[in-house]
């Protein structure tokens, strides 16, 4: 694959995996780098991670699947904490990797770190964006969502305040336009991630960043004082963003998500 141009996206390749008799659709951004898996939060999918593989460049080869029950990945008959893991897993060892870097947006951040600390060989370093070793959230609000909408402007309108947090998951069904996932798959899936999860956080060792927005209302920022001092080799960066960190202030993030890279 030839090199993109600076302001241009690198086109990802669309690609899928069977795990357990399910379809799980990946992106790779392709290159000649070490390999990153990027893990998206509920209501994402990998897509989301476009503009971060153009900004961290030849140097990393990101690969973000859309996980369980969202983008174009099937749903699963659960959405338990093992299997999302499992999924992460079974991808890396579709691709034949290990010792990656993972990164992960809230659900995504607890699916990473809970990888390396099930699997530590799998990977090299973590990436925790705005999420904690301790959650607490409810995405009720979503269930209120319209099923279907005859046009995409009416969906979206139809969504009202929500309607600029999903626009890349909106599709159109044979019977109009919706979403790419079930609300009430994102609420079971929630219920499963809420919880005390210290001891997988502490299990690990492999070098951390995690990052915080300083108006996020997910990841407190007591709690993630704490994770970083009980947890070596952890630093905590806070950028002036909501809980999407990532889409609110990409630039800030891709440098220092670059920073803590280059000391690997």
């Amino acid at each position: 694959m030839t090199s993109a141009e600076p302001d241009e996206p690198r086109e990802p390749v669309r690609a899928a995996l069977t795990v357990a008799g399910r379809r799980l659709s990946y992106l790779d951004f392709g290159g000649p780098g070490r390999p990153l898996l990027a893990l998206h939060g509920h209501f994402g999918e990998g897509r989301t991670f476009t503009r971060l593989a153009r900004d961290l460049g030849e140097e990393w080869r990101v690969i973000a699947p859309d996980q369980r029950g969202h983008g174009r990945s099937d749903r699963p008959a659960d959405y338990t904490r093992a299997g999302y893991v499992a999924d992460a897993a079974a991808l890396l060892a579709h691709l034949g990797l290990t010792g990656v870097v993972v990164l992960g947006h809230s659900l995504g951040g607890v699916n990473a770190y809970q990888l390396a600390a099930r699997d530590p060989a799998l990977v090299r370093a973590l990436v925790v964006e705005d999420i904690g070793a301790e959650v607490h959230d409810d995405l009720s609000f979503s269930l209120s969502w319209p099923h279907r909408a005859p046009t995409r402007a009416a969906l979206l309108d139809r969504l009202g305040d929500s309607a600029p947090h999903l626009a890349d998951a909106v599709r159109e069904h044979p019977d109009g336009w919706g979403l790419a996932f079930d609300p009430k798959d994102m609420n079971a899936s929630q219920e499963r991630l809420n919880g005390d999860h210290w001891t997988d956080w502490l299990a690990g060792d492999c070098p951390a960043l995690l990052v915080r927005g300083s108006r996020s209302t997910v990841l407190d920022a007591g709690l993630a004082r704490r994770m970083t001092e009980r947890r070596p080799g952890t630093r905590l960066v806070e950028l002036d963003a909501a809980h999407g960190v990532h889409q609110t202030v990409p630039d800030a993030f891709a440098a220092e998500v670059r920073r803590f890279l280059s000391a690997l």
